[in-house]
């Protein structure tokens, strides 16, 4: 699958291109979310999720959680924010061998995951070039070369 880059100008825009890929999601799929503080990786995941639930629900950030999940109407989701990661086996400590392979999975600040990032993963990066827009690069099809 090629890569996909395409650049927002506020904030909607970037939640549109966030149910664009929610619309493709599937079980197993596991979208790595990286992008400067700031940038919208909140705003985008919200988006996500809240489309895949078919309801306006409650997506907090998982900043001190690391780890929220939603029980959807066709899998469960595993969001994963690991910025206050310090070492990448603390990811045991939240259940990675558990929703590896059988969920859904949106991790933001996946480079946390070192050693560990999964071998097969869609990748979403978000860059801030204006106030309010962003350039968004989507790699629907990435394989992580070890």
């Amino acid at each position: 699958m090629p890569i996909t880059t395409l650049e927002t100008h506020n904030e909607q825009e970037t939640k549109d291109f966030a149910v664009s890929c929610a619309k493709e999601a599937k079980p197993n799929d596991i979208f790595l979310l990286e992008g400067d503080l700031g940038v919208g990786k909140s705003v985008f995941a919200r988006a996500f999720i809240q489309y895949l639930a078919q309801e306006e629900i409650d997506v907090p950030s998982p900043t001190f959680t690391l780890l929220q999940t939603y029980d959807l109407p066709h899998t469960e989701l595993w969001h994963f924010d690991l910025y206050r990661l310090k070492q990448a086996e603390e990811i045991y400590e939240l259940g990675w061998e558990d929703c590896v392979g059988e969920n859904l999975l949106l991790i933001e600040w996946p480079q946390k995951l070192e050693s560990l990032r999964p071998r097969h993963f869609k990748e979403i990066i978000i860059e801030a070039i204006g106030p309010q827009s962003r350039k968004i690069t989507y790699n629907q099809n990435t394989k992580q070369t070890s």
